[in-house]
């Protein structure tokens, strides 16, 4: 599987883990910055991780930033996009299996590397259900989506 990760400044530094965690996974990361701890604004680094996504970059992404927030609320805006906000290894599998989440949003001010690996882990393990109620709710999902896309 091959995997985005984008990181604001704060963030830098658990990209780093991030990737490794990627590697040591035999998966691939594909780094989208930033490169250094100098200040940047995240939701360039975020929209780089979602439109990775979109464009059948990749498979997945994983955006990093002090809280998560802000890289959440960005990937959230582009369409086909599916981020979420994951502190607990649980909301990571479980976002994939039953929401189909394909953006995970890691905080790095509050989170430590330890707990960002085993939450890469599972949500890169996690596969989505093919569950008749979880189909249909993600259907719905889309149908959101898709109205709200064309009232713009």
């Amino acid at each position: 599987m091959k995997i985005a990760v984008a990181s604001d400044h704060a963030g830098f530094l658990l990209k780093q883990v991030v990737i490794e965690t990627i590697q040591a996974m035999g998966h691939t990361p594909l780094d989208l910055g930033t490169g250094s701890m100098d200040s940047v604004d995240y939701p360039d680094f975020a929209e780089k991780a979602g439109m990775a996504i979109v464009e059948g970059e990749v498979d997945r992404a994983i955006g990093i930033c002090g809280s998560g927030v802000g890289v959440c609320i960005v990937g959230n805006k582009i369409p086909g996009v599916y981020a979420c906000l994951c502190h607990d290894t649980y909301s990571a599998a479980q976002g994939v299996e039953h929401d189909r989440m394909n953006m995970l949003c890691l905080g790095s001010r509050i989170i430590g590397t330890e707990l960002a690996s085993r939450i890469v882990e599972n949500f890169i393990n996690a596969q989505p259900s093919d569950d008749p109620r979880h189909v249909r709710r993600t259907s719905k999902i889309r149908q959101i989506e898709e109205k709200h896309l064309k009232s713009c």
